[in-house]
């Protein structure tokens, strides 16, 4: 008798638990252990301080970044993602106030380094751990490689005929802007479905998606957009509603 009723208890008590996790499963969404963050970067200059559009200077001759999430004397490794150039630098401040729709502040040796395009200085940031070798090792002999590169011959020009020009311009493709704000990852449609009723009901947006990546992984995005005046105010606008890591993302 006294086994009967131990399992009629532990059946309502499981049939609880699931039931209590059906209710909150809405609430589950996917997020990354690592900081990353894909967007437009803030490359400095003398008059964004004289503007007031940033609180600090940097030195533009440096490695060294502003950011407002990741801690001071951190390293993390920044991507142009349109060429694959890499380059390792330091968080020198995280208390510097610059506009949340750039991801970060970065100096002009940096957005050369990487050949971004400064009309549109698109990244991929990763936060490394100061412990790695990889970032010791990549500090140490950046100089160094720097004055190699510089001493380094210039190949590919050649003159034919001083009387002809035989210069050839590299014409480059220019490609549309299109870009989309990506709010989150989710396990669930249904949890990624009260996002988007969320973001109707509390901001002026329209122009959210669910895009499903996997069986377990749906995507809420916002766009796209055609212009970047229209995609800094939908990022803009967005951030009431306090979400933890709000990413660019191009070309989705």
């Amino acid at each position: 008798m006294n086994f009967k009723k131990l399992l009629l208890i532990f059946s309502i008590f499981l049939l609880s638990a699931c039931n209590q996790f059906e209710k909150n499963k809405s609430l589950v969404y996917i997020s990354d252990q690592k900081y990353s963050n894909t967007g437009f970067a803030l490359i400095y200059d003398d008059q964004l301080k004289k503007e007031k559009k940033i609180s600090k200077k940097i030195d533009n001759r440096s490695l060294l970044i502003f950011h407002n999430k990741i801690k001071k004397n951190s390293f993390v490794k920044i991507t142009n993602p349109a060429n694959d150039k890499s380059i390792i630098a330091e968080v020198i401040s995280n208390n510097v106030k610059f506009s949340d729709f750039y991801n970060s502040v970065i100096t002009k040796r940096i957005a050369e380094e990487l050949s971004l395009d400064f009309n549109e200085p698109y990244i991929d940031l990763v936060l490394i751990s100061n412990k790695s070798t990889f970032i010791a090792k990549k500090a140490k002999t950046f100089d160094e490689e720097k004055k190699v590169a510089e001493k380094a011959p210039v190949d590919g020009i050649t003159i034919d005929n001083l009387g002809k020009e035989t210069e050839k311009k590299n014409i480059k493709k220019q490609e549309k802007f299109l870009y989309s704000i990506k709010i989150a990852d989710f396990y669930y449609k249904d949890s990624a479905e009260n996002m988007i009723n969320r973001i109707k009901n509390e901001t002026n947006i329209k122009n959210s998606i669910i895009k499903k990546l996997s069986k377990t992984k749906y995507r809420v995005l916002l766009g796209p957009y055609n212009d970047i005046k229209k995609l800094e105010k939908s990022f803009n606008e967005i951030k009431v509603l306090n979400f933890e890591n709000i990413e660019i993302l191009k070309d989705v």
